[in-house]
């Protein structure tokens, strides 16, 4: 059995190494000063998000234990450009995608579920009874400048203003630099938490237009406590980006980020009136892979039938 997506590693940052498959596991090569070869191993079962920086090789092979583990990959390229591997594994059942599509596809639902994530942001904010999305966008908006200038007056910094320019990448400011690696890992673990729960990362709420839409979502209710205050702590960092990842990755192991992932998504699509404790149940991740061995048949009067059966006439 593997770890529960919960009870995982959050990620691991590689550069520089080669990822390769040997007899015991998925390991690192790394070239020492003396041309000798060091062998770091990779725990890919209990891994949730594995980063390949830009001197990264990999092989198939070592590819291939990842999917089969369910390890999210993303490639983080020169000037913060990435690209996520969406890794899904077989044994998980739809239904928290079922649950995903049917409250994006309605427009009600879709607007709870905005206003809830809002909510979750900003526990003390006061919503009129007929808040619209746009309403939401707009207070989203001033509440993040009032932090960004709270936080900027903490570290004596002036004025703050958010910059994301790839083409202009060792340009930007170190709280910037800080800001952009910070939020690419955590990108990466929300990703890895979505496919593990069979969601599709590209159906988002607030977010749209985008393979990861979802995936902002999600880790939007996490920046103001993670990455927003490490960026500004790192303002006078002469290696914003390597510090980020480095304090981020310690900061989690006190934060418990991935079974608060869990939780939220779970509770964000179990609609309100579903039974108490069939929503705890699930909320708590209880069944958050939901294996099963056997895919179905669904018919639109029937409902789900068991497949492996033939149901044509006359058919033994």
């Amino acid at each position: 059995m593997l770890p529960r997506v919960a009870d995982s590693l959050s990620f691991l940052y590689l550069d520089m190494v080669r990822v390769v498959q040997d007899d015991t596991g998925v390991c690192a090569q790394i070239q020492t000063a003396d041309r000798q070869t060091d062998l770091v191993y990779i725990p890919t079962a209990a891994l949730s998000c594995l980063l390949l920086g830009p001197g990264v090789s990999i092989t198939t092979p070592a590819l291939t234990t990842l999917a089969r583990h369910g390890t999210s990959v993303v490639c983080v390229g020169a000037g913060g450009v990435r690209a996520y591997a969406g890794i899904l594994p077989d044994s998980l059942t739809t239904h928290w995608l079922e649950q995903q599509v049917a409250t994006w596809a309605d427009p009600a639902r879709r607007l709870d579920v905005a206003t809830r994530m809002y909510n979750m942001r900003f526990d003390d904010a006061e919503l009129p009874d007929t808040v619209t999305l746009e309403q939401l966008r707009g207070m989203e908006g001033q509440r993040m400048k009032a932090l960004y200038k709270i936080l900027a007056q903490q570290h004596g910094i002036g004025r703050f203003r958010r910059n994301y320019h790839p083409d202009q990448w060792q340009a930007q400011d170190p709280v910037n630099l800080a800001l952009s690696a910070a939020n690419t890992c955590l990108y990466g673990i929300v990703h890895a938490a979505l496919l593990a729960l069979g969601l599709s990362p590209a159906l988002g709420f607030v977010h749209a237009g985008t393979q990861h839409a979802f995936v902002y979502d999600i880790a939007d209710l996490y920046k103001a406590e993670t990455t927003l205050p490490l960026a500004f702590a790192l303002h006078q960092s002469a290696n914003p980006e390597q510090e980020a990842r480095r304090r981020f990755r310690e900061d989690l192991r006190l934060l418990r980020l991935l079974p608060r992932i869990v939780h939220d998504v779970q509770t964000l699509l179990t609609p309100v009136s579903t039974d108490s404790s069939a929503a705890d149940a699930d909320s708590e991740g209880q069944s958050e892979r939901r294996d099963v061995e056997m895919v179905h048949l669904w018919d639109p009067k029937a409902g789900v039938m068991p497949a492996g059966v033939n149901y044509g006439a006359g058919g033994a």
